[in-house]
């Protein structure tokens, strides 16, 4: 299995509709795609900004280029992401999932 994480921040007046507007987009396309295991949209306020991290589960690399493409690493964005985004990974972080460990429930 292979996570992704993708990091990003806005201005925090923008949170609430930048979180509005990633589920609508980043969260319904990793879900909607084959071998997607699950979505993560992680969130804080820090000083005027809100940070968001998106961590990803996969099957494989492959499910992971069915969603972004060939050049995987490079971080998948949307027509209104330059209206939001103030500060923005380029790349996305891939890591093997060496082991898991928790309740189902």
């Amino acid at each position: 299995m292979i996570a992704r994480t993708w990091k990003g921040a806005v201005r925090r007046e923008d949170g609430d509709a930048y979180e509005a507007y990633l589920v609508e987009t980043g969260m319904a396309g990793y879900t909607s795609t084959p071998g997607n295991r699950g979505a993560w949209m992680l969130r804080r306020d820090r000083d005027e900004l809100t940070e968001f991290v998106m961590f990803t589960l996969w099957d494989s690399l492959d499910a992971v280029k069915a969603f972004a493409g060939e050049d995987y690493e490079t971080a998948v964005f949307y027509p209104e992401d330059d209206r939001y985004l103030v500060e923005r990974d380029l790349k996305s972080e891939h890591y093997e999932v060496a082991r898991h460990a928790g309740s189902e429930g």
